[in-house]
């Protein structure tokens, strides 16, 4: 088995797949990301999840992760080779990943949006978009032919919901669900309708004009954490894979494998 760590600015993904006879997700896991806390710490963490799923962390033979926070990465590190025995494979520069990066510095390409390209790729062919609901919302281009071609970056809804609470006093906390209408009867109601659909709307308006530079034909994959909620009142969405990112690290590190 081998346990892929997929690691956000909020929350850490984890996801154990068999690789034979196929590969199979067979469990995922989510934890809030705290660069506070020690290997020792996080260990004990897995450790629980594995006893929880009556399964032996021994059994897991090779590691792969991705990050988007640099400052817990030897802390991880250090738990995976302390407690499991196993140097990771971390997705960066010098890892081959078999997508061609078509950017001005294939460096700064986030490690999170080469995995989900590769794995929707894999998975769906192209052209496609890959929207990532994460802590920032990231729109992913991959052409026909498999390359990376580059995207769009912006607030995501979390961000742009505490940014909400935190400047304007009055507006109180709520629960993100979809409202009976879209106008709101009272405060929290339009507070759902303008964070629900405004998102969508913005959704929509982006991969409208991406799509007039890859063609009508091109397919939407979302992921992330508020995609199942913000994807049906889309147009332009057409699937939503919740565990594109571990499915990306799946296929990165058998293809490493392969090289080997």
């Amino acid at each position: 088995m081998i346990l892929a760590i997929d690691v956000g600015n909020s929350h850490i993904l984890l996801g154990l797949f068999t690789l034979k006879p196929k590969a199979e997700l067979l469990h995922h896991w989510k934890l809030s990301t705290d660069p506070s806390r020690t290997a020792d710490e996080y260990a004990i963490q897995l450790r629980n999840l594995f006893r929880f799923a009556e399964l032996d962390y021994r059994a897991v033979t090779g590691m792969v992760m991705s990050s988007v926070v640099p400052p817990l990465m030897p802390t991880l590190e250090r738990m995976c080779q302390s407690y499991f025995r196993l140097k990771p494979l971390v997705i960066g520069p010098g890892v081959s990943t078999g997508m061609n990066i078509r950017m001005e510095n294939p460096k700064e390409v986030g490690a999170d949006r080469i995995v989900n390209a590769v794995s929707a790729y894999e998975r769906y062919g192209g052209p496609l978009i890959v929207v990532d609901f994460g802590t920032a919302m990231t729109f992913c281009a991959i052409s026909e032919e498999g390359d990376y071609l580059g995207g769009a970056i912006a607030p995501g809804l979390m961000i742009s919901t505490e940014a909400l609470f935190a400047r304007a006093s009055k507006l109180p906390r709520i629960e993100l669900t979809k409202p009976a209408k879209v106008i709101g009867k009272n405060t929290v109601q339009g507070m759902q309708s303008g964070i629900l659909y405004g998102f969508a709307g913005q959704i929509d308006g982006v991969v409208s004009e991406m799509k007039k530079e890859l063609g009508e034909k091109t397919r939407v994959i979302a992921t992330g954490e508020t995609a199942e909620l913000i994807a049906p009142e889309t147009e332009h969405i057409d699937m939503v894979d919740p565990f594109l990112t571990l499915q990306g690290l799946r296929i990165i590190y058998q293809r490493t494998l392969q090289e080997d």
